[in-house]
């Protein structure tokens, strides 16, 4: 007896979905079929925010000159690095992309920078850059190429970011090219990389006992870690 009624319901079901025609038992079985796959299935991303977008600077930042130096005694060149974590600042871009200008500067503290010799950390200090007078870096944006409008909220991107640089009291324009990568809780990370000569900024060279030259690139790159809002 009970299973004559399941027969009887199995057929009453399939009658039923036979009464919605074509069209209407497709769209039944699709959204049967999506309702069970549900829970396996991956979140999907986060929607790109349309609209003005603030980046601010989060611990985790840091910034670094790179010069290569030739040690007296040494047949092959080295690179000098000195680092800071002491960064800081705020990328701010509109609604179609471009950067807001007034909203944005990034800021790194020169005094704290430090490299592997105590000496060249003196003289950078006290000579080169001067930071008792000059104790600031800082870069204004003003245009910026490679980022999706609105920016994304996963992947990984190059870019160009062009603006003014102001180091030891003279300002001159500079480009720095990066790689950027957008994470799901709202970080942008990444690094960028710019290059210019001491006399693009009026800078004296390092001249030291032990040290027989000295380049006149200057790399100054930041690792940086954004926080949107």
């Amino acid at each position: 007896m009970n299973r004559k009624r399941m027969v009887a319901g199995r057929r009453g079901g399939f009658a039923g979905i036979a009464g919605l025609g074509f069209m209407g038992a497709l769209v039944l079985l699709t959204a049967a079929f999506a309702f069970a796959q549900a829970p396996g299935q991956a979140p999907a991303p986060p929607a790109p925010v349309v609209g003005p977008v603030r980046l601010d600077i989060i611990d985790g930042s840091t910034a670094s000159y790179r010069v290569q130096e030739q040690l007296a005694g040494i047949s092959f060149s080295n690179d000098a690095v000195g680092s800071t974590s002491a960064v800081t600042g705020t990328l701010a871009l509109n609604a179609d992309g471009s950067v807001n200008v007034a909203q944005s500067k990034l800021t790194i503290d020169l005094r704290p920078l430090k490299s592997d010799q105590d000496l060249r950390d003196g003289y950078i200090q006290k000579r080169t850059l001067e930071t008792d007078k000059f104790p600031l870096a800082e870069f204004v944006p003003k245009r910026v190429t490679g980022l999706a409008t609105p920016l994304p909220t996963t992947g990984q991107t190059g870019f160009q970011l062009t603006g003014d640089l102001t180091i030891h009291g003279t300002t001159s324009e500079v480009t720095w090219n990066g790689i950027a990568t957008f994470g799901r809780d709202g970080t942008v990370a990444g690094r960028a990389a710019t290059n210019f000569t001491f006399a693009n900024f009026g800078l004296t060279k390092p001249t030291l006992a032990r040290l027989l030259s000295v380049d006149d690139k200057i790399q100054l790159e930041v690792a940086f870690r954004f926080k949107r809002s």
